[in-house]
């Protein structure tokens, strides 16, 4: 296969890996899913994992439809790798993409969570020897040889279990054999200083000669400085000092000697190049003997190796999603043919105290208190500004789209279908003909050829006048529901709709008042089959208690007076007594 052959790697990109990495190389990167290795050769971390994304589930990234279907794709994927235990983890973590068959996804959400409970039932001991495993790991670069210590490490933890397996099949004598030879000649065919003693004696001659060699007019001055009077005697001097400061003996030194120089400095010079070269070769050829000799040593050991290398890998792979599963007590969704249905879902982007709420579209069996219905289509949710409504589509963007990756995900339960493309489209408040173009070029195509798509659409009102947008909005549910797809559309225009056809329902998300510190108070769990109210009595009221002047305060009045008087005070006085 040709460097080209891979989507995003044109002309500059390949020739860019092929002067960096050679072409074996840079298809093994890309295959491995090593960004570091494209980023070393020059490639932006950015462009590498769309690329690798691409080269690892090209079909997988066709499921997100839209843009914002992507950003939070790239959210979830950014949030998962922050639990990585090594760069390489997270690397594999920021290229997973949506797979299209459903025994992968469950596959791996055997692995996952076998690797969830296998992280929750080590000790802070055994979690902080993991963690230091893969922290030396990362450090020495994740070369062969430290693999190979970190599967004996990971060894002495005593890990058993599933996730580790691979690590049951190993020999602690054969990997520490394997350690001692790979320490000894690198691939390409050098000998690490330690493995032999008459390699390093030559080279320290050959590095003292060599600093000698660098610095001959100081070499010149401190023999000139003995005191000699002729030049046999500066020749003389010459070899007594570079014996003495090498270690080379001094027959070696006499030998090495120029014997036609023009003066004192450039015999000290020729003198000490002549030399150096009888060193370098000297090294050289012991090199080459020792390597030789061990060469059979070093490929028995990355025979013995490989396994530890690809064990190491895979664990801290599924161990860093394990732990992304624990740290947000994600669980295994019901992978079904249709239908998306959350009970106690959350958000994994907010923080703090979050309220789960309990959703659902289409046809499933989750079930809960409140239940959500089974067997519509659509459901169009309204109600109460800052109620949670496009964080309740996000939350079902994040379930749907984990799931597609054999991921578990943030909810009680779940049942989610299968889906050809998740179309999500956040509200963008911008009204022009121009966005209203590029949204309807963005929603539709997927919805209108998909076999199996999700609509979730914020406030589709907010790029066309109201009147139009319901139009428009009742044209999407009739057709998501004549495509048999699933949506969920959230609008403040209920109301102004036409009649929805029998799959689709209306849902509403209320309310409630006002905090004693005057904060709008709502319930973010959707009543099924209600038309939600906005309720700007209570944003009105808090405008009211906050008025800066008099004058303001008649301002926000006379707006108490056009909603509601008698609703504003009543807001008001449930606050104070809320406080008292």
């Amino acid at each position: 296969m040709r460097l080209e052959d891979y989507w995003g790697v044109g002309p500059k990109t390949s020739e860019r890996l092929r002067e960096a990495l050679g072409v074996e190389q840079a298809i093994e990167a890309i295959e491995s899913a090593n960004i570091r290795a494209l980023a070393d050769a020059g490639i932006s971390r950015g462009r590498a994992v769309r690329i690798l994304r691409r080269a690892n589930g090209a079909a997988g990234i066709e499921t997100l439809g839209t843009r914002d279907a992507r950003d939070v794709y790239d959210d979830l994927l950014t949030l998962a790798s922050e639990h990585a235990l090594t760069e390489h983890a997270a690397d594999r973590i920021r290229v997973l993409t949506p797979l299209a068959d459903v025994d992968a996804r469950e596959a791996r959400l055997d692995r996952v969570l076998t690797a969830r409970d296998a992280w929750d039932d080590l000790t802070d001991d055994e979690r902080g020897a993991i963690r230091s495993a893969f922290d030396a790991y990362d450090d020495a670069g994740g070369t062969e040889r430290v693999a190979v210590e970190t599967a004996l490490t990971l060894r002495e933890v005593g890990l058993r279990g599933d996730t580790f397996e691979t690590l049951e099949d190993l020999d602690d004598e054969a990997l520490r054999t394997a350690v001692d030879a790979l320490g000894t000649v690198d691939e390409d065919g050098s000998v690490a200083p330690g493995t032999d003693a008459e390699l390093d004696r030559l080279r320290e001659r050959r590095d003292a000669v060599a600093d000698l060699e660098a610095n001959a007019l100081d070499v010149l001055e401190t023999v000139r400085e003995r005191g000699v009077r002729s030049f046999e005697e500066f020749r003389s001097g010459f070899v007594e000092y570079v014996a003495g400061e090498t270690a080379v003996r001094r027959g070696r030194v006499q030998a090495a000697v120029a014997d036609d120089a023009h003066d004192e400095a450039d015999f000290a010079s020729t003198s000490l190049r002549s030399l150096l070269a009888e060193l370098d070769a000297d090294v050289a050829e012991r090199e080459s003997a020792v390597a030789a000799e061990l060469r059979e040593d070093v490929a028995a050991a990355r025979e013995a190796d490989d396994v530890a290398v690809d064990a190491v890998s895979d664990i801290a792979f599924e161990l860093s999603l394990g732990r992304f599963a624990a740290a947000y007590d994600l669980t295994r969704p019901r992978l079904v043919d249709d239908g998306l249905a959350v009970a106690g879902a959350r958000n994994l982007t907010l923080s703090g105290d979050v309220q789960p709420v309990t959703y659902g579209v289409g046809t499933h069996d989750v079930g809960g208190d409140p239940s959500p219905p089974s067997g519509d289509r659509v459901a169009v949710l309204t109600g109460a500004n800052s109620g949670g409504k496009t964080t309740l589509l996000e939350t079902l963007a994040q379930v749907a789209l984990l799931a597609s990756m054999g991921l578990p995900v943030p909810a009680e339960r779940a049942d989610i279908g299968r889906f050809d493309t998740v179309v999500f489209h956040r509200r963008h408040a911008s009204f022009n003909a121009g966005v209203l173009e590029s949204t309807l070029k963005s929603i539709v195509p997927p919805l209108s050829t998909g076999e199996r798509t999700l609509m979730l659409v914020d406030e589709f009102e907010a790029i066309t006048e109201p009147g139009r947008a319901a139009d428009l909005l009742n044209g999407l549910v009739d057709l998501t529901v004549d495509r048999d797809a699933l949506g969920v559309y959230v609008t403040h225009l209920a109301e102004d709709l036409s009649p929805l056809p029998p799959a689709a329902r209306i849902d509403g998300i209320f309310a409630e008042g006002l905090t004693e510190d005057l904060a709008l108070r709502v319930d973010y769990q959707p009543r099924f089959g209600t038309v939600g109210k906005s309720t700007p009595e209570f944003i009105v009221s808090r405008l009211v208690a906050n008025a800066r002047d008099r004058a303001e305060r008649r301002g926000f009045e006379a707006l108490a007076f056009a909603v509601g008087e008698e609703a504003v005070q009543r807001t008001l006085s449930d606050a104070e007594w809320a406080g008292e």
